[in-house]
């Protein structure tokens, strides 16, 4: 796809990633299906996965935002124990083999960190259709 053609999209304020700390969840759809996936900055830098154990795909943080083991080295799925490289999201150890998290591209410019779209992962809502939903107040 054409540079310009790529679409940018907002997820955080830069200062909201501390390093090696709480993740920014957030919504999106993965082969049409509701998903949440997360950003964290590991070692200086930013990166982004969806929230699937590649052993079981089910949910991996502890509590919301919280992927990362207590030495703070590796992301480890709550339910199963697989371990994952932070920075490359393949396997280190535990039921996912030589699979690996879905990675999501990210960038950081300006203060700010974008995700970006791809075939399989899209924004859950389209903004105009999320505020033609939104309840209206009685």
């Amino acid at each position: 796809m054409a540079e310009e053609e790529r679409q940018k999209l907002p997820l955080c304020g830069s200062d909201e990633l501390a390093e090696r700390g709480r993740a920014h969840t957030f919504d999106v759809m993965q082969w049409r299906q509701p998903s949440s996936a997360f950003a964290l900055r590991f070692d200086g830098k930013v990166v982004a996965y969806l929230n699937r154990c590649a052993h079981v795909p089910t949910e991996m943080d502890w509590q919301e935002g919280e992927f990362l083991d207590s030495s703070k080295q590796y992301i480890m799925c709550s339910i199963h124990g697989a371990v994952y490289d932070p920075k490359t999201g393949r396997c280190v150890t535990g039921m996912c083999g030589r699979m690996g998290l879905t990675s999501i591209e990210v960038m950081e410019e300006g203060g700010q960190v974008y995700w970006y779209p791809s075939r399989d992962t899209q924004p859950a809502f389209d903004d105009d259709k999320n505020d033609n939903e939104s309840p209206q107040s009685p």
